[in-house]
């Protein structure tokens, strides 16, 4: 059911996560274009009460001062005489400056870059800021702005003072927009950050769901395979018992009572196999260190294979050059490492099989090396061989026995001893494992 349902899930998932990507892009779209026309419109806004404020002081009678030229004429200079002083005239640089900040402050418009300039009616620039005339003839990326002062309506002066202009250019109004919006489009993408993790997350976990689907499907079949061939050979082995012929041989009888004794250990010991497992996945290891001789250990356990060694035409070169055998270590579990390791071997082996068992020592590590010839493994083998339930790939063909355990134990054991491991193996011309154990762990 997982295998079917997990490429629509992940399809779906993906689906969701492109109509997401594209809803946040297009809602980004339209929020700049609405930011764009805000920032305008306040922009414009602040400008004209900056005008206003400006054309308030316009009103005041204007004193009369008569030029002394030749030539002067009362009738047609009288207009001149009476116009009220230009902004110019009234405020400087940066009176105006302060005032267009302090607009844009209460318009809610922070830390604006702008230039600015006061024309008159004839496009004279009166007054004009340091940059403006740089930024003025870029229109493409450049915002301008255009207010006209007048006096206002119902003053003295109403159609007489002089027609000036205000003009705003806002610099890379574009990119300004875009800082504007900086936190909103933090917000947005931690916030999409934060989707796609949970995606891959969610991923991950219907991945790894998958996989651990796969193992508990493989380890039932491994089990009911390693259970059904001692049980079929028990039935045999009991069938030929009641049969009056055997009952009456005794060597026979004490064959067949040998095979079902045989048959009953090893069900026992996959038993224990299990249980083993389940202890070590609910628990940390509880060893009982004592001093051991290395060498006498690995004698002793090669001693213990001879028959499946010479069942399979193999032979056991020994090494065994560390000056100092001495390891502090769980017998039991040690010796099962050890075992599970020479097994593999065993197990994983073409004709002509020769495992090599070499020692050395190192001034803070005893070196253990066993190395074979066998089949090898591949580069995903090896990153997973101590994967519990894990087992490399041998087809359909059940000549390998085992739960995928013994490897994993050996991983356990290992760390328990504060120990490394690791291999190294090339498919088709055998694997070697190293062992260091650290020297001068007191039990």
């Amino acid at each position: 059911m997982m295998k079917k349902t997990l490429p629509l899930i992940v399809v779906l998932i993906s689906l969701s996560l492109f109509g997401l990507f594209l809803l946040q892009a297009s809602w980004l779209k339209n929020l700049l274009a609405v930011r764009q026309e805000q920032l305008q419109r306040n922009v414009k806004e602040a400008c004209v009460n900056v005008a206003i404020d400006l054309s308030k002081s316009m009103h005041y009678t204007p004193s009369l001062r008569f030029p002394k030229r030749p030539g002067f004429r009362i009738a047609n200079d009288f207009l001149s005489l009476i116009k009220p002083p230009a902004i110019s005239d009234r405020f400087s640089q940066q009176d105006v400056d302060h005032k267009l900040r302090s607009a844009f402050h209460k318009a809610n418009i922070k830390d604006l870059n702008f230039e600015f300039a006061i024309t008159n009616n004839n496009d004279e620039v009166e007054m004009k800021s340091a940059g403006f005339e740089k930024e003025f003839w870029d229109t493409l990326h450049n915002r301008r702005i255009f207010v006209p002062v007048v006096p206002e309506t119902g003053s003295d002066l109403e159609g007489i003072g002089p027609y000036e202009n205000l003009i705003i250019i806002v610099p890379d109004f574009q990119k300004q927009v875009w800082d504007s919006l900086k936190w909103i489009i933090a917000g947005a993408a931690v916030f999409m950050l934060i989707i796609i993790a949970a995606f891959f997350v969610t991923l991950r976990t219907l991945l790894n769901q998958k996989k651990l689907s796969e193992i508990k499907s493989d380890f039932i079949n491994n089990m009911t395979h390693e259970f059904k061939t001692p049980l079929a050979t028990i039935s045999l082995a009991v069938d030929a018992i009641r049969n009056e012929k055997v009952q009456s041989d005794r060597e026979k009888l004490n064959y067949f009572s040998g095979i079902i004794k045989e048959e009953n250990k090893r069900m026992n010991k996959h038993v224990e196999t299990i249980l083993q497992a389940a202890i070590t996945e609910k628990q940390e290891l509880q060893l009982k260190k004592i001093q051991l001789h290395l060498h006498e250990l690995i004698r002793k356990i090669v001693e213990n294979y001879q028959l499946q060694l010479k069942e399979k035409e193999a032979k056991v070169v020994l090494q065994l050059n560390a000056k100092n055998d001495m390891l502090v270590a769980d017998e039991v579990h040690f010796s099962n490492l050890l075992s599970n390791l020479i097994d593999n071997a065993i197990k994983y082996s073409k004709d002509n099989l020769e495992i090599k068992i070499t020692t050395h020592s190192t001034n803070k590590y005893i070196v253990i090396m066993i190395e074979d010839n066998g089949i090898g493994m591949s580069k995903e083998t090896m990153k997973r061989v101590f994967e519990k339930f894990y087992r490399a790939h041998t087809g359909n063909v059940h000549n390998v026995k085992g739960f995928g355990l013994g490897m994993s134990y050996v991983k356990t054991v290992i760390d328990a001893h504060k120990g490394k491991i690791r291999v190294d193996s090339t498919l088709g011309k055998g694997t070697t494992f190293t062992i260091e154990m650290p020297v001068g762990v007191t039990a």
